[in-house]
């Protein structure tokens, strides 16, 4: 009987043990499972970044990989190291308005970027009371021509706020206008320029224009096919109520279209990897490697 209790003792403890061993073995695979589930979940791809007034409309630009920011002077103070912690992969920063206007804080972003290594580029925005030759001017005599700056950007909607111009001009002006300035930043940084635009300016002026230019398009509430009739976008401003640290309060914030191989292509290119092939044989891009141009379509 005691041999029998002792062996009734062992087995028991035996069983206790493998069930304590199964229970910690199945915790440690929930945790892994769990941790590995976390790691490639799209909404924490960039976990200290935010939005104050989140859209459902547009929660498939958060699962895309590059994120960036446009800045001006209403940010106010940036703190580029803090921002390009938090994983902030770009940033176009305004330089110029019209023929006359700078941004008060351009210099110090500029220069700010550039030394928390973030890659930036300049915007223009236009004035429809300025003719463009002037403002072409403008941007050039303000905007140091870096070669390692991303494309300049000109920035065109309508400027119904405006106190001094809220007028729109007739659409063949405005393509004109446009065409100059485009024409003379290329000329001015050696890149081609990148075209942002917003639903209204897209549809009463651009809709069938400039296809072979890449678009940085606006839209805060809806995808961009909903909103852009046949318009391929290169970077998408899904939101102007986001939070990012190194900035206090809103800021745009933006993603590119692609994998971040096409991203790392598109900034040693300053060309949208899917016209590189296209505009490469006219000088319209940098070259790229042998290994990238392979692989332009990952």
């Amino acid at each position: 009987m005691t041999k029998r209790r002792r062996s009734s003792r062992r087995s028991t403890s035996s069983g206790l043990t493998t069930i304590l061993r199964a229970a910690r073995f199945g915790a440690l695979t929930a945790i892994a499972f769990g941790l590995a589930s976390c790691a490639i979940s799209p909404t924490s791809r960039y976990p200290a970044k935010g939005d104050v007034r989140p859209h459902q409309g547009v929660a498939t630009a958060h699962r895309l990989p590059i994120h960036g920011v446009d800045i001006s002077k209403w940010q106010g103070q940036v703190d580029w190291a803090s921002l390009r912690q938090a994983g902030t992969k770009f940033a176009f920063i305004k330089a110029t308005e019209g023929g006359d206007h700078i941004d008060s804080r351009f210099t110090e972003n500029w220069y700010g970027a550039k030394k928390a290594g973030v890659p930036r580029g300049a915007y223009h925005f236009v004035f429809w009371c300025r003719p463009a030759h002037e403002q072409a001017a403008w941007f050039k005599k303000n905007v140091p021509a870096d070669p390692e700056a991303l494309p300049p950007v000109l920035d065109v909607e309508w400027n119904g706020q405006s106190v001094n111009c809220p007028k729109k001009v007739p659409r063949e002006q405005a393509l004109s206008m446009i065409g100059v300035m485009l024409r003379e930043m290329e000329a001015h940084t050696g890149k081609r320029p990148i075209i942002y635009t917003d639903i209204t300016f897209h549809k009463e002026i651009l809709e069938g224009e400039f296809s072979d230019y890449p678009f940085w398009i606006r839209s805060t509430a809806a995808e961009p096919h909903e909103r852009y009739a046949d318009r391929r976008w290169t970077f998408w401003q899904f939101t102007t109520t986001g939070r990012v640290p190194g900035v206090d309060g809103d800021v745009d914030r933006n993603t590119f279209y692609g994998t971040e191989n096409q991203w790392r292509m598109f900034v040693q290119s300053a060309c949208d990897p899917r016209d590189y092939r296209k505009l490469v044989p006219h000088g319209r891009c940098m070259p790229l490697d042998p290994v990238q141009t392979a692989s332009i379509g990952d």
